[in-house]
């Protein structure tokens, strides 16, 4: 090598000198050639990588040509050089080869580098990493070279002048290319900023920067968020997920098959053995029984396993390798600062070595550490993005599996576990896919810390080691015990928000009846379990703080005395102790987190088996149903025999049947005769057992349950359909739309709650058919689509849609009914019975058979009374029968058993002008959430009032105000709150005692010799180092429990304060609040104020002391160190302000995008058959596809913000790092070693620290946040007290006398008046009826005596007393109603009649008897114990009214209001309460809310009101004979003849 350059290669007495440096020889070789082999080396990878996925090429920009003009600067330079080394007259014999060599090399690299940079443009990335590399590389390089050539200069002049000159050239333009290489370059608007960056702008995450500044300035939206990268959105990895998960899933299915094989092969022999034996006695029965029962069990319980996790591994390999790749470079990386300290350490104690020495190691520290943090932020940015990657693909998997399962898998699952496995399940994967890593790497940080401890300490090391795990298991003990509490906790939480989803969705009757007080007293049993719970999780968990702070202190207390008392030649010293306290540092963090790691696999495993199970079910197989273009008929049933479930037996058998195209067939049966059987086998939803159905053409369906979305009218009509003008509006004409759009608030863009809530009945089944009639399609089935609609409506729907001059009269109709008036106007008529074909044919055919058919219709004649257009039984066939309530069946015949005039009328819920509000809540968390723009076209007209019927839910944008966290302090308590901080201080006060004691310890070893160092001044040390670490346990223990008992009275006080006041909120609130927002307060908002915010505020706490605690350490130390504070301190603090304004808001559009996702998935199960039958299962595919996307984008920009925030973060540390290293090189002389070592072993930790702090800022504001929603809802304005100071007499009222005086009200402020001007008198003992179309305030008008609607003029006076003078309670516990929709809670029948006790159990079975209920509980096995499940399930719709009635004969209160309920009850039911009524409250008046003119024609007065004005007022025969509305009404109902009233 000599000869190569003519010069000393290699010596190493250059080095030993204070003015050290490396030979030219090796600079211009070695040096040269790294960065060079590194190029030529990686090229030929990245040129073929590049052509692989090579890209449009896209235009020259500036920045390209820039860059490949700099590069041919260099090219020029180095050709100059070598000509210069040609030509030059050096003197010497020959020229040293390296001048012409070198020159030659980098000709050839420039032209590669030209290569390559004209390579990326076909590239997305233009910026290429490995030559940002390259760049830093060489110009590191070159650093040792230039300083070298500037020194010769310096001493002479002359030498070289030419050779260095070139070189300080490129030099320099170098450092200018990488300076360009590290701005990104700006591409189409196409792809993100994170696809584009540049390689330095990508590590540091400064592509993110527009964001944070965004964001600082003002609260991101949606639209400022940027859309994630192709390569990670929805579409992309799914289907890369799916082909792998086809493959895996077949080979799990067919595991699955070879165990079923030889499962089957083993236990049948024994089962028949047993059988035998057992035949003679009548057990056999019941062996069959559980035989059967554990077969279906067994064939439930297994599925394909262990497939998932393969199949994700192959969808996401590359990135866990990187991954896996940084991690291993970080924990190597971690083991090079001690060894670096303990060089400093030596460098400072020993006075002759050389000040360069330590200024390269202050470098080297620096260096290590900002390796560390490029590695680790790459790597949780690889690790995080997966982990949502993973998250999305089962979202989406799980969406589109739920698409095509079978019935049979489907109904192992309700929509609330599905939404699980979508929003629990996922995120469990998710959470675990962040952290995999540290399984293999918390082993090997084990490993290498005990190694290099044993290196420093020998075997003492063994002593702290063994402490460390002897820990573990204690830990995990406590962990345990932590996790079971948790598990109660939940189990409480639940039985609470249980009660609470009932209190709130039956508040109207809680209010009627004035039970608050009674409910408010079982949440409160409930909550007082939970909040002991909570102590004891706090107590725990305080131990558990102390054991892991306790242990690194006791760790280091025990090995340093086991390595000081084993041999008395060890003595301390300041590299020893220093080096091993920052590797008990490292060692403590895979210690605490491998537990950890290892329950959170555990817990996905268990999401994974669910997963699995719930993916690797069966298909829907629809292969029995052949779809035909060419076939003379439009549908055909070939024997056809389909059932619902295998294990039963056929619901359809054997049905032959042919439709010709353009007919119009009606399908008519007794209930449960498989008339929706028919139409789900047609639709594929039904699993066949032999035969095939043959259609011919596209299906549209209406179910007989409307199945609406939340979105405007006209979303659900259009259905994704091309809007056209004229077709539309002839739709809503025809299906009777056009009236209620009118009454609708915005028309056709009145937003719709979910599952339609606030629309009635017949209009959901209106816009449903309405939905139907605007598809083109060309066979429709219509299943009922009339029973929900009143006779009339019914009457036009049928001409103007269904019949044979209807919109459809071409196309081929099947039309389930049970209307028989429309049956003379069909083409033909398909009799059912039992799942057969009874009868077919037209009319005219069936009457003169005399079958099954002419006989039913003579019945119905007789039967079908006053209302004319009664139509035959129309229950849901899965609806139990009233079997319990019926008389025997042969008195009645069994059509009519249940002739239900269901009217729509009656299922008044509708959203009129008058009750819009009075519409029940939907038990939805998600309507709140739905960000939907009003109009879905772009006519942006006003939004009309009372248009948008739910509030938008109010999103905090911004700071938290203060006020709030002086709200929560104060809650907590002042004197709490200073006690805490004050231990918190003490805590940190002996952390720095016992440092500064230990680096005192460590000193002794230089003043003391090995011979004199007493034992006693050994023993002193080892004490109060020791004490002052238990000092430091014990100061954290106590203001952990201080905190946790404080933070427990602050939870308790808020859910007091918030749960007393939503009781006293008044109707209208509920009408406008979603009832799930109201259940998040106390759900969500509560456990987080219960659980996270305490913890927050601690870790705040420890974080902001131990920062404190060490710039103060390090100060003493160094006192120059405070100058350099001051900018550090600004840059952080600036950083985390930015971060903190982003993250926030980031968090709250993260959490109001999930939400859509969830309940577009719960919608879309419950309409799956209308989806599958539209064939729209793409679109909702898509829009599922965008709604994940929509939400990935948050996640990923809040991930990115996250490591925005901390590559930053740890600048500012090592930075701190760097400095006080630095400080104490050129502060040498005035230090001593344990000093440096104390300094920088703390400055070493503070990185961490910083993080955590920001990172626990931001948690707490988050956190915050609850207090902030909650306080929101203490602040609701109240109703009138409940009780005030003027009492009404103890038998008020005792006639029953009740005058209204011009009474007006209104629903909600914003509103018209409901009623308008209402005066008259009802006299004592007077029976009223009222009566009046949907919306003329009939329904007001009970609201009105409970004042559940306050009034807005006028007065109403009971027995001489004005009910607005007196408290709520008083009001209402003296009257009595009997509302429409007979809401039950979960409880006892006891329980749900008198929930105070304030009656005796005599009297509870006299009101049952009365109510006709005495056979049916006396039946029961737990009488009045009974447990009635959540919204009385368990018992049928008439048991359920006949229970309110119930209710009302216990009160026995002098005015009773009957909303008539007979809605929702078959005639038996009905005439029952009818006649308790007439009997039991003969002494009482009586006011009837009726929607059917008969039952109200006994009453002594009628009054009609219409649009909130009492239009007729008098008796029936009066206003029969006026000729007014009334007697039109009547006439209308076939009523006009007065004769007719009786039934």
């Amino acid at each position: 090598m000599d000869e190569f350059c003519n010069s000393t290669f290699w010596n190493l007495s250059l080095l030993e000198s204070p003015e050290a440096d490396l030979p030219l020889c090796f600079e211009q070789t070695v040096l040269v050639w790294i960065p060079l082999g590194f190029l030529w080396l990686l090229a030929p990878w990245q040129l073929y990588s590049v052509y692989r996925s090579r890209t449009n090429r896209s235009s020259i920009t500036k920045f390209y040509l820039a860059k490949q003009a700099l590069v041919v600067g260099l090219l020029i330079l180095a050709v100059t050089d070598l000509s210069v080394a040609l030509t030059e007259d050096t003197g010497q014999a020959t020229i040293p080869p390296v001048r012409y060599t070198n020159p030659i090399l980098y000709i050839c690299t420039w032209l590669l580098v030209l290569v390559i940079q004209h390579s990326r443009q076909w590239c997305i990335q233009k910026n290429s990493w490995f030559l940002s590399i390259f760049w830093i590389l060489s110009i590191l390089c070159g650093v040792f070279q230039f300083q070298t050539l500037i020194r010769a200069l310096l001493q002479d002049s002359k030498s070289n002048m030419a050779y260095s000159c070139l070189f300080f050239v490129s030099y320099g333009f170098q450092i200018v290319i990488l300076i360009l290489s590290a701005f990104s370059e700006p591409s189409d608007s196409a792809h993100t900023p994170s696809a584009t960056a540049s390689f330095l702008s990508s590590i540091s995450f400064s592509w993110y920067d527009s964001i944070v500044l965004k964001g600082y300035k003002h609260p991101l939206t949606l639209e400022d968020v940027w859309d994630v990268d192709d390569r990670i959105k929805t579409k992309s990895v799914t289907s890369k997920f799916e082909t792998f998960m086809t493959k895996d899933l077949q080979k799990a299915r067919q595991a699955l098959q070879r165990r079923l094989k030889k499962s089957q092969k083993s236990p049948e022999a024994t089962l028949h053995g047993l059988n035998k034996k057992q035949s003679q006695s009548q057990d056999v029965l019941v062996l069959e029984e559980t035989k059967k029962k554990k077969k279906k069990s067994e064939t439930t319980k297994d599925f394909p396993k262990s497939w998932l996790v393969k199949a994700l591994f192959k969808t996401h390999y590359v990135v866990i390798l990187k991954s896996f790749l940084l991690k291993l470079i970080y924990d190597i990386f971690v083991f090079l600062n001690p060894q670096l300290l303990k060089f400093l350490i030596g460098f400072v104690r020993d006075p002759n070595t050389y000040p360069w020495v330590g200024y390269i190691s202050a470098i080297l520290m620096f260096a290590v550490t900002l390796i560390q943090s490029f590695c680790l932020q790459s790597y949780f940015q690889f690790c995080f993005v997966l982990g949502m990657s993973v998250r999305t693909t089962v979202i989406a998997s799980v969406y589109k599996k739920a698409l095509t399962l079978s019935n049979l898998a489907r109904r192992q699952y309700t929509v609330g576990e599905t939404v699980n496995l979508m929003s629990v399940d996922s995120q469990k994967l998710m959470d675990v896919t962040n952290y995999m890593h540290l399984v293999w790497s918390s082993i090997l940080q084990i490993a290498l810390s005990i190694f290099f401890l044993w290196m420093e300490l020998g075997p003492s090391v063994l002593a702290g080691v063994g402490l460390m795990i002897l820990l573990v298991p204690v830990n995990g003990v406590l962990s345990t015990k932590i996790r079971k509490i948790q598990v109660q906790n939940m189990k409480n939480k639940d039985k609470r928000l249980k009660i609470m989803n009932e209190i709130l969705s039956g508040i109207k009757i809680l209010k009627y009846f004035a039970w608050e007080p009674s409910f408010k007293e079982q949440v409160y049993g409930i909550r007082k379990k939970e909040l002991k719970n909570l102590l004891r999780f706090g107590q725990l968990q305080a131990l558990l703080i102390f054991i892991l702070h306790l242990t690194p202190i006791l760790v280091s207390v025990i090995t340093f005395s086991v390595y000081v008392l084993v041999d008395s030649n060890n003595i301390l010293d300041a590299e020893k102790a220093f080096t091993s306290i920052t590797l008990f540092n490292i060692l403590r963090f895979p210690l605490s987190m491998f537990p950890m790691v290892i329950s959170s696999i555990l817990q996905a495993s268990v999401s994974v088996d669910r997963l699995e199970r719930y993916l690797g079910g069966d298909d829907l197989d629809s292969s029995a149903i052949h779809h035909v273009s060419n076939f003379d008929k439009a549908v055909q049933f070939s024997e056809a025999s389909f059932t619902w479930d295998r294990d039963l037996e056929a619901t359809i058998q054997g049905v032959n049947l042919d439709i010709k195209p353009g007919q119009l067939v009606a399908v008519v049966g007794t209930v449960g005769s498989g008339k929706s059987s028919l139409v789900s086998a047609m639709l594929g939803e039904m699993e066949n057992v032999h035969g095939h159905i043959t259609i011919k053409g596209s299906t549209a369906y209406v179910p007989q349950q409307a199945w609406i979305q939340n979105g405007t009218i006209k979303d659900n009509i259009l259905f994704g359909s091309e809007y056209n003008e004229k077709k539309y509006q002839n739709v809503l004409e025809a299906c009777a739309l056009l009236s209620d759009l009118e009454m609708l608030p915005g028309g056709d863009m009145a937003e719709i709650g979910e599952k339609g809530i606030n629309l009635s009945g017949g209009q959901k089944q209106r816009v449903s058919l309405a939905r139907a009639t605007y598809q083109d399609a060309d066979i429709y089935i219509l299943d009922d689509p009339l029973s929900a609609v009143d006779a009339h409506v019914g009457k036009h729907i049928f001409n103007k849609v269904v019949g044979p001059n209807g919109l459809l009269s071409g196309k081929t109709r099947i039309f389930v009914t049970h209307g028989i008036h429309f049956l003379p106007q069909v083409d033909e008529i398909v009799v059912l019975g039992k799942g057969t074909i009874l009868e077919k044919g037209s009319y005219r055919d069936l009457l003169g058979k005399k079958g099954v058919f002419a006989k039913n219709w003579k019945t119905f004649m007789k039967h079908s009374g006053p209302e004319g257009e009664a139509t035959v039984n129309n229950d849901s066939e899965e609806e139990d029968d009233d079997s319990g309530l019926m008389p025997t069946m042969e008195e009645i015949p069994e059509d009519a058993a249940s002739l239900n005039m269901r009217r729509e009328n009656s299922l008044r819920r509708t959203l009129s002008r008058s009750s819009r509000s009075s519409s029940r809540r939907g038990k939805s968390l998600k309507n709140s959430l739905k960000i939907k723009s009003v109009n879905a076209l772009d006519k942006k007209e006003e939004v009309v009032k009372g248009q948008k019927l739910i509030k938008k839910e109010f999103v905090e944008t911004g700071k938290v105000k203060f006020s709030i966290y002086l709200k929560y302090l104060q809650a907590v308590g002042w004197w709490s709150i200073f006690f805490i901080v004050l231990f918190y201080v003490l805590n940190y006060v002996a952390f720095i005692g016992s440092n500064l004691w230990l680096s005192a310890w460590t000193s002794d070893s230089a003043n003391w010799n090995e011979t004199s160092y007493s034992s006693s001044q050994r023993d002193m040390r080892i004490g109060v180092f020791g004490a002052l670490g238990v000092a430091q346990g014990l100061f954290l223990l106590v203001s952990s429990l201080w905190s946790i008992y404080a933070c427990r009275s602050a939870s308790k006080t808020l859910h007091g304060q918030l749960l007393t006041n939503i009781l006293r909120a008044p109707m209208s609130f509920f009408d406008t609040t979603p009832t799930g927002r109201i259940v998040n307060r106390f759900a969500g908002d509560i456990s987080t104020v219960d659980d996270m915010l305490p913890q927050t505020l601690r870790s705040w706490l420890l974080c902001f002391f131990g920062i404190v605690s060490t710039l103060v350490m390090i100060c003493t130390a160094t006192p120059v160190f405070a100058i350099i504070i001051i900018p550090l301190g600004i840059f952080y603090i600036s950083v985390q302000v930015f971060y903190v304004a982003t993250s926030r808001q980031l968090r709250r559009l993260d959490s109001v995008t999930k939400s859509p996702i969830y309940s577009h998935f719960s919608e879309t199960v419950s309409g799956l058959p209308v989806i599958r039958a539209f064939e729209h299962q793409q679109r909702f595919l898509a829009w599922n596809e965008k709604q994940v996307d929509t939400n990935q984008k948050c996640i990923f920009s809040w991930i990115t913000s996250n490591r925005w925030l901390a590559i930053r973060l740890e600048l500012v540390g090592n930075l701190i790092v760097f400095c006080s290293a630095l400080l104490l090189v050129i502060y040498k002389n005035s230090l001593t070693g344990d000093t440096v070592g104390f300094v920088l072993s703390n400055a070493l930790n503070i990185t961490q620290t910083l993080n955590w702090l920001v990172r626990m800022t931001s948690e707490a504001e988050t956190n915050i946040v609850a207090v902030e929603r909650i306080n929101e809802y203490i602040n609701v304005e109240n109703e009138a007290p409940w009780v005030t100071d003027k009492r009404p007499p103890a038998d008020w009222p005792r006639k029953g006398e009740i005058q209204f005086n011009n009474y007006q009200v209104r629903y909600r402020p914003e509103l018209d008046l409901v009623l308008k001007g209402i005066t008259c008198n009802i006299k004592s003992t007077e029976k009223i009826g009222v009566v009046g179309r949907t919306g003329a305030g009939k329904s007001s008008l009970t609201n009105c005596l409970f004042r559940i609607l306050e009034s807005a003029g006028g007065q109403i006076i009971i027995d001489g007393l004005d009910i607005a003078t007196i408290g709520l309670h008083d009001l209402r516990e003296r009257l009595t109603i009997i509302p429409q929709d007979p809401v039950l809670f979960s409880g006892s029948l006891r329980m749900n009649l008198d929930p105070f006790n304030k009656y005796s159990d005599e009297e509870i079975w006299r009101a049952l008897e009365l109510a006709h209920l005495k056979s049916f509980v006396t039946g029961l096995q737990l009488g009045l114990l009974h447990e009635v499940t959540e919204g009385g399930d368990n018992l049928s719709i008439g048991q359920r009214q006949l229970l309110c009635l119930g209710r009302a004969v216990l009160r026995k209160s002098k005015i009773l209001i009957l909303d008539e309920a007979t809605a929702a009850v078959d005639l038996e039911t009905d005439s029952l309460i009818q006649t308790t009524i007439r009997n039991e409250f003969s002494q009482c008046t009586v006011i009837t809310i009726a929607h059917r003119l008969h039952t109200i024609m006994d009453c002594d007065k009628i009054m009609v009101l219409d649009n909130g004005k009492i239009v007729e007022y008098g008796s029936p025969e009066e206003l029969l004979s006026n000729l007014g509305p009334f007697y039109l009404m009547a006439k209308e109902a076939g009523l006009d003849n007065v004769n007719n009233t009786e039934l």
